[in-house]
């Protein structure tokens, strides 16, 4: 059977035959046992009714031991024959060109050199799933290889609710994942109602198709570091930063690391991720043995390498030897799956992955106890090294907030406030987020690397045309990206799709997609995906990550991600998704995102300059609101530039009167 046929197959008639379980896979942990007898037999129920009532006595006692084996019911029997890559576009099967490019994308998430649990389909994060099962993803396959440019396809957390009529400007795929009731958002709920197969945790990019790799992250790293080490007045050559985490989007910091200029270590407990990162190029040593990567480390602050190393192993080990050794770490994070603490996200300090993976599975009750001793012990090490002067800051990925529910010792004096900032605090709010900069993202639907070389080009050359103009204010921003850019091929930073970031603002998305759409249109290049990190400017409203620089007691409201994806729905998207979780945790944030094709069309030009104004300045003006001084500069930058927006701006109280 050829690609296509078995694409247009989906749900195949005639049972395929059972697919042994292969080790040499990077495989999801076995989640915890939550079902009662009864909602087992509900869960069963559910697996089945994917399948005609003649094969269910086969399928039931298979789904029955994957579901007491695993904790869910994957479907391992109808993975595809297919490799699983971003194809060029002109490979799929369909009559939709929006449509072909969402199945590239979907693909590109399901790599193996890009998912960290490909056949759970789990893209990163622990648990950021783009399908359930393997049914749900034969099917919208399916059906996006029969979709028009006018039907719709709605996504149930990852299951294809079905083809619904609409119009050739409606999205072509609607996403939503884990949108639970508020009072059933807890971690344990998300274990149970997964279990039963009513929902996923999409995470932001893995469930919306729009992941692209580690390179989706390491530029808000790279920008990340570069802030940290200018925050304290350093240059990043003979500096070094310590952190924690290679899997899906913490593979991304050791690159980072080194595109700074710094010397890195980043620890990690599971030997696979490291190997994989190591064999991509993404960390350039690997060391065992803490005395020899003490050794190692001086030898380099020495010489002001710039050398990124992976310590085999757990991150608190790291900071207490470094700490006894007196080393000193000028910047440190963590960004290990924080917001997934219980079900491999974090690992106890004292025994193996492969110990800590039975404990999660045999005794979840120890396991979090394990956890959260483990939590204490490295808030307790952190500590340590910011009392001689280190510059420690979350990542975003819930470490104050757990280490704060173990009882550890970061809380600020006044016992409300976490001793130490959220990067997004100190850095990516007032210096990006709030002047409207944040992870532009495409991807080059041909999968020509000449393509991808081009819009890296288009991107320059825009970009410094803007800069001759660009106020003061965003100078350094602008500057960033512009080195980012120029340095992008000899970085090697493509895993999966031939996909690039930068971080621009709305004029500058504007301007980039608008010079990628004429090249289309002038057969320069093929078609592009547009799209973004959904950790950016309007698309996530997250109180410990992306909002946290949010002051007016809103942080914890949701309103502007649900803005945002509604606005996007009727400005041209061509795919919108909507999330509860993702980053920092199932009910922890909602975040929204987008995918657009650019074909060469007038249609696309007048969807574009319409979604991507909004798609921004939706989130500029709510941070104005907050009364952020530099998102005040772009809104009434943003009016100025645009008669027909007018947005409410704050007035300011005189604290004396206060």
């Amino acid at each position: 059977m050829t690609f296509s046929e078995e694409i247009q197959q989906g749900i195949p008639d005639q049972l395929p035959q059972p697919k042994p379980y292969d080790s040499s896979i990077n495989h999801a942990p076995k989640r915890k046992e939550i079902l009662s007898a009864e909602e087992k037999k509900l869960a069963l129920q559910n697996a089945l009714r994917y399948f005609k009532p003649r094969h269910h006595a086969t399928l039931l006692p298979e789904f029955k031991e994957e579901l007491n084996t695993y904790g869910r019911i994957y479907m391992y029997r109808f993975r595809p024959d297919h490799e699983i890559f971003a194809r060029p576009i002109s490979d799929y099967p369909g009559k939709c060109e929006q449509a072909k490019a969402i199945m590239l994308m979907i693909q590109n998430n399901l790599d193996h050199a890009v998912a960290q649990h490909p056949h759970e389909l789990i893209t990163y994060g622990g648990n950021g799933a783009v399908f359930q099962n393997w049914a749900q993803y034969r099917l919208v396959m399916k059906y996006l290889s029969e979709m028009t440019e006018t039907q719709t396809l709605v996504m149930y957390s990852g299951h294809p609710l079905g083809l619904f009529p609409s119009h050739k400007d409606a999205p072509r795929v609607v996403v939503t994942n884990g949108m639970m009731i508020p009072n059933y958002s807890q971690p344990d709920d998300w274990e149970k109602f997964n279990a039963l197969g009513v929902t996923q945790y999409g995470q932001m990019t893995a469930g919306s198709y729009m992941y692209i790799g580690p390179q989706g992250i390491v530029h808000g790293t790279t920008i990340t570091v570069l802030n940290g080490f200018r925050k304290i007045k350093k240059d990043p050559q003979g500096g070094l930063f310590v952190t924690s985490g290679l899997g899906g989007m913490s593979g991304a910091q050791p690159k980072a690391g080194n595109i700074a200029g710094c010397v890195t270590v980043c620890a990690e407990v599971n030997k696979k991720a490291t190997h994989t990162r190591h064999s991509q190029g993404w960390v350039d040593e690997v060391i065992s043995d803490l005395n020899a990567l003490s050794d190692r480390v001086r030898e380099a602050l020495a010489a002001k390498e710039t050398v990124s190393i992976a310590y085999d192993g757990n991150v608190v080990d790291v900071w207490e030897h470094f700490d006894t050794e007196d080393i000193h770490i000028d910047l440190g994070s963590d960004q290990t799956s924080l917001h997934n603490p219980w079900a491999g996200g974090y690992y106890p300090v004292g025994m193996t992955y492969e110990e800590a993976n039975a404990l999660m599975a045999s005794d979840p009750k120890k396991f979090k106890e394990e956890v959260q001793k483990t939590l204490r012990r490295h808030a307790e090490a952190v500590n340590k090294h910011t009392a001689k002067g280190t510059y420690f800051f979350d990542y975003g990925n819930a470490f104050l907030l757990e280490a704060s529910r173990a009882g550890a010792d970061i809380m600020a004096s006044n016992g409300i406030d976490f001793k130490y900032p959220s990067y997004v605090q100190d850095i990516m709010g007032p210096m990006c987020f709030d002047y409207g900069f944040g992870p532009f993202r495409w991807v080059c639907a041909s999968g020509s690397k000449e393509d991808l070389a081009k819009t890296d080009a288009i991107a320059n050359n825009v970009l410094e045309t803007m800069m001759q103009d660009a106020p003061k204010e965003i100078q350094q921003q602008m500057g960033d990206n512009i080195k980012w850019i120029k340095g992008a091929q000899e970085n090697k930073l493509v895993v999966g799709s031939q996909a690039r970031i930068l971080y621009a603002d709305s004029e500058g998305r504007i301007n980039i997609a608008s010079a990628f759409n004429k090249a289309i249109s002038e057969g320069k290049i093929g078609p592009v995906i547009l799209g973004r990190d959904h950790h950016d400017v309007s698309g996530t409203d997250s109180p410990y990550r992306e909002t946290s620089n949010i002051y007016d007691g809103s942080r914890f409201t949701a309103d502007m991600a649900i803005h945002n994806v509604i606005g996007d729905s009727f400005r041209g998207a061509t795919w919108v998704s909507i999330h509860n979780g993702g980053g920092v945790g199932w009910g922890e944030v909602i975040n929204g995102g987008f995918g657009m094709v650019l074909d060469g069309s007038n249609d696309a030009q007048r969807r574009l300059e319409s979604m991507l104004f909004w798609d921004v300045n939706n989130g500029i003006a709510r941070r104005s609101w907050a009364r952020n001084e530099e998102a005040i500069f772009a809104i009434k930058r943003a009016m100025e530039n645009t008669p027909d927006l007018v947005v409410t701006l704050p007035n300011f109280v005189d604290d004396t009167l206060l």
